[in-house]
């Protein structure tokens, strides 16, 4: 007759295979959404500092977006092919100028995905 506890073996190799595979695609669900958010804020900050650039007495609008892509490119890997538009806005006499900057989301590590993102940054013009 057999035991019971022989009908068990090996279990345990295949659950700890199983927890593992699990505990993998959680780690690096994880970690790329960290990826995503350090992305998201560096594309923020480096279009709110191109604007206050370009909002200068002696910068243009164009200057910011220049300096925006300077950020960019030494921020992110690839940032620097991030779309960056630079336009003066405003009304009753307040200029401001208005820096964009569209890219791809990463989805796999750095690489581009289909998902596209868009940050803006403001700075009244002095």
């Amino acid at each position: 007759m057999l035991n019971a506890r022989e009908g068990e073996r090996g279990s345990a190799v295949a659950e700890s295979v199983m927890v593992m595979a699990l505990l993998s695609i959680i780690f690096a669900a994880i970690l790329q959404f960290g990826i995503i958010i350090y992305v998201r804020n560096t594309l923020i900050d480096a279009a709110s500092a191109g604007a206050r650039y370009g909002a200068l007495g002696d910068r243009t609008p164009d200057d910011g977006a220049a300096r925006t892509r300077e950020l960019l490119a030494g921020s992110i890997p690839g940032g620097g092919q991030a779309d960056v538009s630079a336009e003066t806005t405003g009304g009753d006499g307040t200029a401001m100028v208005r820096i964009t900057v569209r890219t791809q989301m990463p989805m796999v590590g750095f690489l581009s995905g289909p998902v596209g993102l868009e940050a803006d940054g403001h700075a009244y013009r002095y």
